[in-house]
C-alpha cells in the first residue's frame, strides 16, 4: 500500500476548499467517476453541486447532511417498467450510488432542485460574526502596570 505525505499541499494551502480538493484529488480512484458532478462558485459565499443522474426519478434520490458531510445516494425502485423492456444498448446508467462530500463548519445546504436529469445543490458559506476578520486600531504604546502582591505573612 502506497502512503502519500500531504504536507507539501498543506504547507501551501489558504482556506479549507483548497486543501479538501487537493486531498478528494490526491486520494480519488479511477472508478469513483460515478455519478460525474460539477462544483460552482455560482456568488460571494454561494456554491452549487450538480450532479448528472439521468433516468433517477426524485423518489430514488437522498439528500442527507450531517456532521459536515452531504451524502447524496441513488437507489433504483425494483420493479420498474425499466425491467419490462427488451433494452438492444443501454449507455444510461442507472445503478446504485452513494457520493459523499465534506463540508466546512461554515457551509450550509440550503436547498436542492431536480431538473433535466441534473440534481442541484444549493450551499451558502455562513461565517459567524465572531470568526469574521475585524480590524484592530494601532494606537500609542500603553505604559505597563504594576500590580503589587499582598504577602500572606503580612495579612495574618
Amino acid at each position: 500500500m502506497r502512503t502519500f505525505d500531504f504536507a507539501p499541499l498543506l504547507r501551501t494551502s489558504i482556506g479549507f476548499e483548497n486543501l479538501n480538493r487537493l486531498v478528494d484529488f490526491a486520494t480519488r480512484g479511477e472508478g469513483d467517476a460515478y455519478p460525474p458532478y460539477n462544483i460552482e462558485k455560482v456568488g460571494e459565499d454561494a456554491y452549487r453541486i450538480s450532479m448528472a443522474t439521468a433516468g433517477f426519478s426524485r423518489s430514488e434520490l437522498e439528500i442527507t447532511a450531517q456532521d459536515n458531510v452531504l451524502i447524496v445516494t441513488g437507489r433504483a425502485q425494483e420493479g420498474t417498467e425499466a425491467d419490462k423492456r427488451e433494452f438492444l444498448h443501454r449507455g444510461i446508467a442507472k445503478r446504485a450510488f452513494e457520493r459523499r462530500f465534506q463540508l466546512a463548519d461554515t457551509i450550509k445546504v440550503t436547498g436542492a432542485a431536480y431538473n433535466d436529469g441534473l440534481l442541484d445543490i444549493q450551499l451558502v458559506r455562513e461565517v459567524p460574526e465572531h470568526k469574521k476578520p475585524r480590524n484592530i486600531a494601532i494606537g500609542s504604546a500603553v505604559e505597563p502596570q504594576t500590580i503589587e502582591a499582598v504577602n500572606d505573612r503580612q495579612a495574618a
